[in-house]
């Protein structure tokens, strides 16, 4: 499993069940806990608010170097090691670095650059988005690509496709894929609405998709040989990545997918010096993003981007206001209602997987008037994902992910373009490879299905 519950460390006090939005957390109080396979959907929601920790006076109980090997980590690593964990990629990145043969390619979520610094000891929330371009280039990748380039890619597709369903009138309303731990849980429990979400790719996997196709060839390199490493705040990213169906370009689109921590332990493994090293830049073209992009960081920040493009898309006019504040959700539920030329667009952003419940109920009911849905399982959306920085104390965790969420939104607000389609390398993109979104070969690399999972209830 990605997501384990370490039975000689577990203290029985059940916080990760507190926690854990589907309930996949089984066992009495003062007992070891177990994970329910089925139910999880591998947020790592548990990671985050467990405080049962390795104690270096335990006796009779498995070495701490043991313990490292067994979970995938670095034999360097000096952080306490805790109950809840999940299991780690970083020595499949560590190994590719170092074979010349491949072409290594990576990309990182939006939500890393303003967590990463809080693990080399800078204050919460400090965007780094030079330092973490300049660490990975050091490190011996030959393209360091930004998955916020990928965001603005998503923002196309699905826009065009919330347009074509709102003008049609048809399977609504759409609901947002860009979150694997949603999407699992959407396939188990609520399989008969599957035709509401969203049929593009996450942006991880459009990258991926990407490099491997357009990139390969603007790097002039064989397609198999192009490695491909994604650094993400999620760990239901790791399971994303495995998917089936996540290899339409003839290769599996994200080759391994490493978090924020695992970032920081290869890092220090490699005594490179993250607060003092020259800042850099990602590359282009699959490295230019805009605003938009980055703020699919946060909760409503997808909800934003979309809207920033659909309203220019159906009303051929410059939004009068970038800055949706009314969007801009907190954990629960948010919902608004967006002029939109002569039309009304209701929409709802979703924080906290357990909120959405009652919404997929009046759909289900023919109850619902929304058009458009975010959906993000962690309580903040990606600056608060199982893979960040781990914060022990309540009231650090407030201040780190409200700092996180400010810096995603400073980032957006100096950003010279802050609309998707705006991206003149989104543009070439569909100018020399793509043709148009939602058609063939768009939807071809960028789009998926999903199934029914119901049947292992």
């Amino acid at each position: 499993m990605i997501v384990n519950i370490d039975k000689e460390i577990c203290t029985g006090c059940r916080m990760c069940a507190s926690i854990c939005p589907v309930d996949a957390i089984e066992g009495k109080q003062g007992e070891v806990q177990s994970i329910n396979e089925d139910k999880c959907i591998i947020c790592g929601q548990c990671i985050q608010i467990c405080s049962a920790y390795l104690s270096e006076f335990e006796e009779d109980i498995t070495p701490v170097d043991i313990k490292l090997k067994e979970r995938g980590m670095l034999e360097t690593v000096k952080e306490p090691l805790f109950a809840a964990y999940n299991m780690c990629d970083v020595q499949k990145v560590k190994k590719s670095l170092s074979n010349n043969k491949l072409h290594k390619v990576v990309q990182c979520a939006p939500a890393v650059r303003v967590a990463l610094a809080e693990d080399f000891g800078l204050e919460l929330g400090t965007l780094t988005d030079k330092k973490l371009a300049a660490v990975l280039r050091k490190m011996g990748f030959d393209r360091v690509y930004d998955t916020n380039f990928s965001a603005d890619l998503t923002i196309i597709e699905e826009s065009t496709e919330l347009v074509n369903r709102v003008n049609e009138g048809y399977d609504l309303p759409l609901f947002t894929s860009c979150c694997p731990a949603w999407v699992k849980f959407m396939e188990r429990e609520y399989p008969e609405l599957l035709n509401h979400l969203s049929t593009c790719k996450s942006p991880q996997q459009m990258a991926g998709a990407i490099f491997k196709t357009y990139g390969a060839d603007i790097d002039n390199v064989d397609s198999k040989n192009v490695f491909s490493v994604s650094v993400m705040p999620c760990t239901c990213k790791k399971y994303e990545c495995d998917r089936e169906e996540m290899n339409s370009g003839g290769y599996k689109d994200v080759d391994v997918v490493i978090t924020t921590r695992e970032l920081a332990y290869l890092i220090k493994d490699m005594g490179i010096d993250f607060k003092n090293i020259e800042e850099g830049n990602f590359d282009n073209p699959l490295g230019d993003y805009t605003g938009a992009g980055t703020i699919f960081g946060t909760t409503g920040g997808v909800m934003e981007a979309a809207i920033r493009t659909a309203y220019e898309l159906i009303t051929k006019e410059s939004i009068p206001n970038i800055d949706i504040n009314c969007v801009r959700g907190e954990n629960g539920v948010t919902k608004s209602s967006i002029d939109v030329g002569d039309m009304k667009l209701n929409v709802a952003v979703v924080s906290g997987l357990e909120n959405v419940v009652a919404i997929l109920e009046d759909i289900k009911n023919n109850k619902s008037d929304l058009h458009f849905i975010e959906v993000m399982t962690c309580p903040e959306g990606c600056i608060s994902g199982g893979g960040q920085p781990k914060v022990i104390l309540d009231k650090h965790r407030e201040i780190a992910y409200d700092n996180r969420k400010k810096s995603i939104y400073t980032h957006d607000s100096e950003c010279t373009l802050r609309k998707s389609h705006e991206n003149s390398s989104i543009k070439k993109l569909y100018e020399e490879f793509l043709g148009e979104p939602l058609k063939e070969k768009s939807h071809h690399l960028l789009h998926t299905e999903y199934a029914s999972r119901k049947e292992k209830n």
